[in-house]
């Protein structure tokens, strides 16, 4: 059979005295709590009804008090909401708001995917949902979550053009809130929501995207007058095509250009007029068969 080396035996050794020690401490904890919890409940017993002055505590409905005994959590965590008891000396206990609380995100200088650099700021809602983690996982919940969004604002715009920074402020607003509310998961804290409030951009970038909107819009005016321009002349060219197939059609619209300038002011109007046209029988063997 083989032997156990001496090296072996001296390691099982050491974890056999290391594990002895370990229950030892653990009793005689045990036992300094429970003399204390009994030396606690006497001194209640003593100076009651005084002592439920200090033994009897009130959380509102939008509260819970996570309490702690000689330092450990207590089965169960949290009390309220409601009153509850405890024991001086031995119990201290946290207040936790579970009601929603906002903050507003610093403006953060962001640079771009394209290498624009703006300024962005943002507000945030969220709540405590799990008051116990917040207490025991994070030592300030409320500023953690605070640094934790100026850097997630960062990065997530960081990530995003220009464009998609004017236009699509709603999905990087679900994006972040996503995000944070993953990352502040472990710390008991639940992101109900995140608003993107502004992005300003230099003035210097604002004058050329003014210059260069104005620009497409001369374009573009100057675009439709041209059309405008080329109806109007295919119009008058069938207009004149129409015409020169009767030769008083002419007179007859000068007869009647005149008629229209006489109707909305009075005024004398000197035109020229062909001398052949002098000829009233002319116009009237015009006007006959035209009609």
């Amino acid at each position: 059979m083989a032997e156990k080396s001496p090296l072996k035996s001296q390691e099982s050794n050491l974890v056999v005295s290391a594990v002895g020690d370990s229950g030892e401490e653990s009793t005689m904890i045990s036992a300094c709590g429970f003399l204390l919890k009994l030396i606690s409940y006497a001194l209640v017993g003593i100076t009651f009804p005084f002592s439920l002055m200090f033994c009897l505590k009130v959380v509102n409905e939008y509260e819970r008090a996570v309490m702690f005994r000689l330092g450990r959590l207590v089965s169960g965590g949290e009390r309220g909401p409601g009153l509850f008891f405890i024991l001086p000396c031995i119990d201290e206990y946290i207040n936790v708001d579970m009601r929603t609380l906002s903050f507003d995100v610093p403006p953060q200088e962001v640079l771009s995917k394209d290498s624009v650099t703006v300024t962005v700021d943002a507000v945030v809602y969220y709540r405590i949902s799990k008051p116990k983690i917040s207490v025991t996982n994070v030592a300030n919940p409320h500023h953690s979550t605070k640094l934790l969004a100026q850097t997630t604002l960062r990065n997530v715009l960081g990530t995003k053009s220009l464009s998609d920074m004017l236009a699509d402020r709603e999905s990087i607003s679900n994006y972040m809130q996503e995000t944070l509310d993953s990352a502040t998961d472990p710390w008991g804290v639940k992101v109900e929501r995140v608003e993107v409030k502004d992005v300003r951009l230099p003035t210097t970038l604002q004058r050329a995207m003014a210059a260069e909107a104005e620009a497409s819009r001369e374009a573009r005016a100057k675009a439709v007058a041209a059309e405008g321009e080329q109806n109007a002349a295919r119009a008058y060219k069938e207009a004149a095509d129409i015409m020169s197939e009767e030769p008083g059609a002419l007179q007859l619209r000068f007869m009647q250009t005149l008629n229209t300038i006489a109707a909305e002011k009075d005024s004398t109007i000197i035109f020229p007029l062909p001398i052949q046209n002098m000829c009233l029988p002319n116009i009237q063997q015009d006007v006959a068969r035209l009609l």
